[in-house]
C-alpha cells in the first residue's frame, strides 16, 4: 500500500504535524525524511529496508552515505539527506549546554559580559524558554554616558518573535552607581505591565556596573 493510500490520520507526515514526532516509530520518522519510495515500495517500506540493510538505527546513523546507494530507491539526494540529518543530531549533541537563568544572579552572569567595561549605557534583553533556557541574548539599544532608551514595544516584540516565554533585561551605569533613576523605575513598571498583557513574564531588570549589580524592584 502506498503512503498516500493510507487514511490521512495514519500517514507519518500528517501524524508528525498533528501529534508530534515522538509518536512515530523509527521507520515512520525515516519515511518522512526520505519523502518517497519507488515503484512497488512505499516510503515506509523503503525506510524499513534501509534500517534492515544497516542493521539498526544506530548503525544507520554512522553509515557512509555511499553504502545506502546500494539499495533500490535510494539515490544521492536521499542518501545525502539521511547522512545530513544524523550529522545534525551529532552536532547538536556536541554543543555546550545552553545557558540557563534560574535566579537573578544567573541573569546577571548572562548579561554582565555585554555591559561591563563600557563608557556608555547599553540595554540588553535575555529571552528564555519556559524552563529558563536562554534562547537569545541581544543588545537592543546603545546610548550616552548616562542614558539609553528602553524601547518597551521592541523588547516585547523581540521576545515574541524569538518564541520566548519569559525574559530579563539589564543596563549598565558606566559611572558606577547602582541607584536606579526615576526613568529606570518607570520603564521597569512599563515592561512588567506590557509583558503581562501578552502572557509573558519579566524576570528582572538589573543595573550592572563593572564591579557589581543590583535588581530593580518591580
Amino acid at each position: 500500500m502506498r503512503v498516500k493510500d493510507l487514511y490521512e490520520r495514519d500517514r507519518p507526515r500528517e501524524r508528525l504535524m498533528s501529534s508530534g514526532a515522538a509518536v512515530l516509530a523509527d521507520r515512520e520518522l525515516l519515511a518522512v525524511l526520505l519523502g518517497s519510495g519507488f515503484r512497488g515500495a512505499s516510503a515506509l517500506e523503503l525506510a524499513s529496508q534501509v534500517i534492515e540493510h544497516c542493521g539498526d538505527l544506530d548503525a544507520l546513523g554512522r553509515a557512509d552515505p555511499h553504502r545506502l546507494l546500494r539499495l533500490r530507491g535510494i539515490g544521492p539526494a536521499k542518501a545525502a539527506r539521511v547522512a545530513a540529518a544524523f550529522h545534525l543530531v551529532r552536532r547538536a549533541a556536541s554543543e555546550p549546554a545552553r545557558m540557563r537563568v534560574a535566579s537573578t544572579s544567573d541573569l546577571a552572569e548572562v548579561c554582565a559580559p555585554l555591559l561591563r567595561g563600557l563608557g556608555h549605557e547599553r540595554f540588553v534583553v535575555v529571552v528564555c524558554d519556559t524552563r529558563g533556557g536562554v534562547l537569545k541574548r541581544s543588545v537592543l539599544t546603545e546610548g550616552g554616558a548616562d542614558h539609553t532608551t528602553v524601547p518597551v514595544r521592541e523588547t516585547i516584540s523581540l521576545v515574541l518573535t524569538t518564541g520566548g516565554a519569559m525574559f530579563g533585561v539589564a543596563h549598565n551605569h558606566p559611572g558606577g552607581s547602582l541607584d536606579p533613576s526615576e526613568a529606570d523605575l518607570e520603564v521597569t513598571a512599563r515592561l512588567a505591565e506590557a509583558a503581562r498583557t501578552v502572557g509573558l513574564r519579566l524576570l528582572d531588570h538589573l543595573i550592572i556596573t563593572d564591579a557589581a549589580w543590583r535588581r530593580i524592584s518591580m
